[in-house]
């Protein structure tokens, strides 16, 4: 058996392989509300079918003014588990688990989806002040506002509701979004928090408010449901977030109740060079998987079977994270396991008929 195609069990969660559909923003609740639609079940239903192990739902904003565009997801109210309770069914009756990433985009939301406009949505067209660790905003955004360490402290039981509410919606898992330039990758970063309270300054400080959110959905969500996060593991600028503090961030986190890793990188400024080709993010998920006794994702340019495949065997990674690729091809599991000369038990009945020719 391949690799790719063998189980993993994440504390009470099976999953049928270790192929990983990343989180990809569909910018597509055109109300404007957070709820999904019809949309969100044929994209994430069809990763289903396709053969992935587990799902995870796009960036979903644990407050309103979390969300990146007024289309994105969210899961504050019931109207919005509701409709996520849908989608999730339809997943679990394709075997896959089905996790939902939940995020907060702090200095870069209210923008534009990017076929409806450019930069920050002005308020008396729906968008709305961001708020961040400091006073900078984003690169071409509009003025952010920084949160008191009141408000900081407040936004601890805002992830934890919103991971009740997960768990009401029937997903198996959560992710934890710290990446990417989002708002807890703006705390944990030194270039973006400048802060003088307890949540600023030194590296501990600046972990705070994310190990203050594990602690608190950890508790919520008992100890049966896994706890992912994804990190960006570098900001590619000297004297920003770099993989030595991921790694130390990331050991904290299992401490308190995290179970795996997504190692991602940039987002946070503009202005850096980031290296790219296939696999340009492997290495770090690989420095992480060396240093920290927890499972590891890799993530990044990773598109063919063989390439995952390798990278799997190596022995320091023990996921793989398809993204694009998985937009162009939602039956890439299935391909993969025809290209590794694996039989799968679960085609989807209704396809048999265009099953790969078998290899073996």
């Amino acid at each position: 058996m391949a690799k790719l195609f063998e189980p993993i069990k994440i504390r009470d969660l099976e999953i049928r392989n270790r192929i990983f559909i990343s989180p990809m923003c569909q910018y597509s609740c055109e109300n404007q509300d957070g709820v999904v639609n019809e949309w969100h079940l044929v994209h994430l239903g069809s990763r289903a079918t396709g053969g992935a192990g587990l799902i995870i739902a796009e960036a979903t904003a644990v407050v309103p003014e979390g969300r990146i565009t007024p289309w994105c997801t969210g899961i504050w109210n019931f109207e919005q588990v509701a409709a996520w309770g849908r989608v999730v069914e339809f997943i679990h009756s394709q075997g896959s688990a089905a996790a939902i990433q939940l995020a907060h985009a702090g200095r870069k939301a209210s923008i534009y989806r990017d076929w409806s406009g450019k930069g920050s949505v002005p308020l008396e067209k729906g968008g709305w002040q961001t708020v961040s660790s400091g006073d900078v905003a984003f690169d071409g955004y509009a003025d952010t506002r920084a949160l008191s360490t009141e408000e900081v402290s407040e936004l601890v039981s805002d992830w934890a509701t919103a991971a009740k509410h997960s768990v009401i919606a029937g997903f198996d898992a959560i992710e934890i979004h710290a990446a990417h330039g989002y708002l807890l990758h703006q705390f944990l970063s030194p270039i973006t928090n400048q802060r003088t309270d307890q949540y600023g300054g030194s590296l501990e400080n600046r972990a705070r408010l994310l190990l203050e959110i594990v602690t608190a959905i950890r508790a919520e969500i008992g100890q049966q449901m896994p706890i992912f996060i994804r990190f960006s593991g570098t900001d590619y600028k000297e004297d920003g977030w770099d993989i030595e503090q991921t790694i130390q961030v990331a050991k904290w986190c299992a401490e308190v109740g995290a179970d795996l890793f997504d190692i991602s990188s940039g987002g946070l400024i503009t202005g850096v060079k980031i290296p790219s080709g296939p696999g340009y993010q492997v290495p770090l998920a690989e420095k992480v998987g060396e240093s920290v006794g927890q499972p590891v994702g890799a993530v990044g340019q990773i598109t063919e079977a063989s390439q995952a495949e390798a990278i799997l065997k190596a022995g320091t990674v023990d996921v793989i994270l398809i993204g694009r690729a998985a937009l162009r091809d939602p039956y890439w599991p299935l391909r993969a396991a025809n290209e590794l000369g694996v039989e799968l038990e679960y085609w989807p009945s209704q396809y048999t008929r265009g099953k790969y020719p078998s290899t073996n």
